[in-house]
């Protein structure tokens, strides 16, 4: 995939408004989602969703190249709305989720880039292969106060992926071209974090 993937606590690195030196975050994970959509037989579209995301936002409202995100994803939780082909995406072709059953990011930069939108570098872990991945970040403008009086934030992180660079290799070819599964994924991250 190569455009979205909207990574969950990435999203308050874009939010941040001016509340403190710096602020600790966490993801909400009963408000926050990762989808993924990839290429079938070269002529639709499979979308789906994975497990819960949760992880953890450092904001530094000076500096904000100083700010930091670490998310995990629990990969155990894919669903395609197909029982047979999440459990062929939970085995050891493509996630092999016995062994490997989340997925991990820990930024390592963190650029603004227009009104609202961030670039944010990190390593991406999945399925024991690390890579570095940038994700483009857009944030809600202001913090919000929810009826219990905590303050939150959202956004989305989007991010194209090659699924062969991480170890999901499985495919089969078709007779007049092509793949059954193609190697591009877009990932998006719906994310809502919580100040602490």
């Amino acid at each position: 995939m190569r455009r979205p993937v909207r990574f969950a606590a990435i999203a308050l690195l874009a939010a941040a408004p001016a509340l403190a030196d710096t602020s600790t975050w966490q993801i909400d994970p009963d408000h926050t989602s990762a989808q993924f959509a990839i290429k079938h037989l070269m002529v639709s579209t499979v979308r789906g969703h994975m497990g819960p995301v949760t992880g953890t936002a450092t904001i530094d409202d000076g500096d904000l190249s100083k700010s930091s995100v670490t998310a995990s994803v629990d990969v155990k939780g894919i669903d395609t709305r197909n029982q047979k082909r999440d459990d062929h995406l939970r085995s050891a072709d493509f996630f092999d989720v016995a062994r490997h059953p989340t997925l991990t990011f820990a930024s390592k930069k963190v650029e603004k880039v227009g009104d609202g939108q961030y670039k944010v570098t990190g390593d991406l872990t999945l399925r024991g292969v690390t890579k570095e991945v940038v994700l483009a970040v857009e944030g809600s403008p202001t913090p919000m106060q929810d009826p219990f009086g905590k303050t939150r934030i959202g956004g989305s992180a989007t991010t194209r992926l090659n699924r062969k660079d991480f170890g999901l290799n499985w495919s089969k070819s078709l007779d007049g071209g092509g793949l059954v599964v193609g190697d591009e994924v877009d990932v998006t991250i719906d994310i809502e974090l919580i100040k602490q």
